[in-house]
């Protein structure tokens, strides 16, 4: 059978544009019912019986029966076996990728995570106190699934940004478990470790790690267990089980973000090579067959040579079967009337990864607002980003990059206001807060300032 990737072929001048365009974007983050209730019976099992019930569902789900949680945890030992195993090509890689993330959020630290104060003309002092958290839960999708860069971008920042324990879950399921899609029906107390995400964990510094994973891994991280440590935020992707779970647990713990499918939007002017494209665009599609690909481009001729090379390019691609199926069902190549159309137009997708594929992306840079990230120029791959360019990629999907951020050192942070009155500063602010205590009728904070001036105010 031959695979066909068909992205939808929209052009902002045709009358249907606005409603082709919003069923193109369409995307339901709504999980299924059956799903939600099994995780919150999950979450109330794990709070109620700690590690016995943790122990019971990774049996269950991922087929790893073990005698205690003590067999669940990895050791330092386990991690710096692990480096020391994978090729000397993969462990350069993964200290050279660690130095640049490392690199980029110690910069990011200095300029907005950091203390700060300032005194008035009273001498009163005042601003704000940056603290690290104490402790944070990584979540890291383990078995067939490697994801070292992911555990990077996670681990890193936050030890830049003063966290003392990284705590790390990540699932290793027995081959056949229902985890990886199988039965369930045999089990084993050996599971499917990945080699490569626990020598990034020796390379980020993870303090400690259990091989658990899903929504019983995010409950023993959110309430706490005899054994795993309860921690202050839980980070990191996961399946709808673990994106519910996260849901389900914040405001006992703080999570990062509640992440869609992945997303690239390409804004062209026509001067890169259409193969590169047409590449970034499978960069995405290859995640998901809800990931979602787009190009936006002023010029037809260049569109339809993307489009050729989409079709030469996907028999040579090992996951051609994801990537013709997401470009055909979510993915679009947009004609529009200019590039300041196209910038317009992706203000409104607020896109995940947006790619500048110009020879003059700053040009077009001071029109975007809304992005997780921005990849200026046609050397600039999304893929640069995602592995070792520095900045973080771990980014707000499916529009929320308009009120949020990607995740950083400020996510690992706290911040306290700073107030210190001067008795100079108290004449003032007192005789204000009195007044305005007493228009709500809050006789005790009215009196309280009052007690602090020269010359009282009177009740009213």
């Amino acid at each position: 059978m031959t695979l066909v990737a068909a992205p939808a072929r929209l052009s902002t001048a045709a009358a249907t544009f606005e409603a082709d365009f919003a069923a193109r974007l369409h995307w339901s983050a709504d999980t299924d019912a059956a799903i939600e209730q099994r995780v919150a019976d999950i979450l109330a099992d794990v709070q109620k019986r700690g590690d016995a019930a943790v122990l019971e569902y990774t049996a269950r789900f991922d087929g790893l029966s073990a005698p205690d949680m003590a067999a669940l945890e990895l050791t330092q030992a386990d991690f710096k076996a692990a480096f020391d195993a994978i090729p000397q090509a993969q462990r350069d890689a993964l200290q050279a990728a660690a130095k640049r993330v490392r690199s980029y959020h110690e910069a990011q630290k200095k300029a907005s995570g950091e203390s700060w104060s300032y005194r008035d003309e009273d001498g009163t002092l005042l601003g704000q106190k940056v603290t690290s958290l104490d402790r944070v839960g990584i979540y890291v999708p383990g078995g067939k699934a490697a994801y070292p860069s992911s555990l990077l971008m996670n681990a890193i920042p936050a030890h830049v940004a003063g966290v003392q324990e990284i705590i790390m879950v990540v699932p290793t399921p027995v081959r056949g478990s229902v985890a990886t899609g199988g039965t369930g029906e045999g089990t084993s107390t050996k599971g499917e470790r990945n080699e490569l995400v626990l020598a990034a964990a020796y390379v980020a510094g993870v303090t400690r790690a259990f091989t658990i994973g899903g929504a019983q891994a995010v409950a023993a991280l959110a309430y706490g267990t005899a054994t795993v440590p309860k921690v202050d935020k839980i980070t990191g992707p996961g399946n709808a089980y673990v994106a519910s779970a996260k849901k389900r647990v914040f405001g006992t713990v703080g999570i990062d973000m509640i992440a869609g499918p992945s997303e690239i939007l390409v804004l062209a002017d026509g001067t890169t090579p259409p193969d590169w494209v047409a590449m970034d665009l499978f960069s995405q599609a290859e995640h998901d067959e809800l990931a979602q690909s787009i190009l936006l481009c002023p010029d037809a001729a260049y569109l339809d040579a993307v489009q050729r090379e989409i079709d030469r390019l996907l028999p040579t691609m090992p996951r051609a079967e994801i990537i013709a199926k997401s470009l055909t069902g979510r993915g679009a190549l947009i004609l529009t009337k200019d590039m300041e159309e196209a910038c317009a137009i992706s203000n409104r997708i607020a896109p995940e990864h947006l790619e500048v594929s110009s020879t003059d992306p700053h040009r077009w840079e001071p029109l975007l607002r809304h992005a997780g990230a921005i990849f200026l120029g046609a050397y600039t791959s999304e893929s640069l980003g995602d592995y070792c360019a520095g900045p973080n990629h771990v980014l707000p999907t499916s529009g929320t990059a308009r009120f949020s951020s990607p995740l950083g050192v400020y996510d690992f942070q706290k911040r306290s206001s700073l107030i210190e009155v001067s008795e100079a500063g108290a004449q003032v602010l007192g005789t204000i807060a009195a007044e305005l205590a007493y228009g709500e009728g809050l006789q005790a904070h009215a009196q309280a300032a009052e007690m602090r001036l020269t010359t009282p105010v009177k009740p009213r």
